[in-house]
């Protein structure tokens, strides 16, 4: 399973030890890959093996690509950065601000600035995620919204709920990792007059090649699926078919038409490997370009103030001690200070990891892209105690060899 390769041993010592069912990698470097591995079982009942052809969850990994398709447009001029979302979104004309996070819902004020295209991009909207507060929003969120990958409630009916709901920060204010990549690319799709996934298929899944990334994975390939896993309380791994949290259904039901364009996507190590490398092309890739060089360089370039960075958060810990963001992306600005868990690399190496252990990073002062794909999830608690960290290690190994690699 392991063979000669130092990054599949280390990474095979991590599955050995069942913290972690198992993993993809790929590393690109040079015009070309320069490793892959394939460790570990995408079904341990079944004992089936992890293959270069499994199809994941990406989770947050879907963000860079909502981004980049939102950006497309605004390379055709359809929208500009500074624009407010009210002209597609009118449900947010008129929005009410929280005087404090958890605050009763009814003590607000009134937003200062309508939300803007740039504000989503950077989540700077003052949206989040409900369970990130322990206040009234958490279950008004839930409520009106429903799951935050699969959700019975219609695109039109979803935005309407989030707009009904007041904000926790004044637009613009300060980040607050949220579903703001959700509302953009529901926004999207009301441009474009057509579903998110044909948006994003039609705009760049196609045109790249990206055979097995989507919203949903047809029948003919539920075979090539990961098993999502967790663990029990004797810290064993287990299969997680659907998560405490209520996230995503075990099997996404036909009838749905909500996608989230932040969360939602199913991608391959190749797949997602063929949208990267255009990060170091300049926003193209093998002739095909999604992006102006212009506009890759306003997404990789850091948009938050000295503030904004320092006050960012997620789950407690502080997001951009060593990085900046971009419009969708994570950028490196201190290397020897930046976390390999969030991307590390040169300065303006991006990249934006998944919450089920999904991460990649594109290094545009070396040409490398690298790609881990895994599926693990977690309750907060568990993580709180030290389970679950092991696909952590898993990450941090794979960055700290593949960088060594030559070629």
């Amino acid at each position: 399973m392991t063979g000669d390769d130092p990054i599949a041993a280390a990474i095979g010592a991590i599955v050995d030890a069942g913290e972690l069912a198992g993993a993809v990698t790929l590393v690109w470097r040079g015009g070309k890959v320069v490793q892959s591995a394939c460790v570990g079982w995408r079904d341990i009942e079944a004992a089936l093996p992890i293959e270069r052809d499994t199809i994941f969850r990406i989770a947050s990994m879907s963000k860079p690509i909502t981004s980049a398709a939102a950006l497309m447009l605004f390379d055709e001029g359809r929208f500009a950065l500074d624009d407010s979302i009210a002209r597609w979104a009118p449900e947010f004309s008129s929005m009410r601000v929280l005087r404090a996070p958890t605050a009763p819902l009814d003590q607000t004020d009134p937003a200062g600035r309508p939300i803007t295209f740039e504000d989503l991009l950077t989540h700077r909207s003052g949206l989040t995620y409900g369970g990130v507060y322990a206040g009234p929003i958490a279950r008004a969120y839930a409520d009106a919204l429903g799951g935050d990958i699969d959700s019975e409630v219609a695109p039109d009916d979803w935005i309407a709920g989030l707009a009904a709901l007041p904000l926790i920060d004044q637009p613009g204010a300060d980040f607050h990792y949220g579903c703001s990549t959700d509302l953009l690319g529901l926004i999207l799709a009301r441009i474009e007059d057509a579903p998110l996934g044909e948006v994003l298929a039609r705009r760049i899944f196609t045109p790249l090649g990206m055979r097995d990334t989507g919203f949903t994975v047809a029948k003919h390939k539920h075979g090539r699926r990961a098993t999502m896993y967790g663990f029990d309380e004797a810290e064993r791994l287990t299969p997680r078919p659907t998560p405490p949290s209520g996230a995503f259904m075990a099997e996404r039901p036909e009838a749905l038409s909500y996608v989230s364009g932040g969360q939602g996507l199913w991608s391959t190590v190749d797949d997602y490997l063929a949208f990267a490398r255009m990060f170091i092309g300049d926003g193209a890739v093998d002739g095909v370009r999604l992006l102006r060089p212009e506009t890759l360089a306003l997404m990789t370039t850091n948009r938050l103030t000295e503030s904004q960075r320092a006050k960012a958060e997620t789950l407690g810990m502080p997001v951009f001690t060593a990085h900046g963001f971009g419009l969708g992306v994570a950028v490196v600005l201190d290397p020897e200070k930046a976390a390999p868990t969030r991307c590390r690399g040169g300065v303006g190496t991006v990249g934006w990891p998944g919450a089920y252990g999904g991460w990649w990073q594109a290094d545009p002062t070396d040409g490398s892209v690298m790609v881990f794909l895994a599926h693990n999830s977690f309750e907060l608690d568990q993580l709180a105690n030290g389970i679950g960290l092991g696909v952590y290690s898993a990450i941090t190994e794979f960055h700290a060899l593949a960088s060594a690699l030559p070629g």
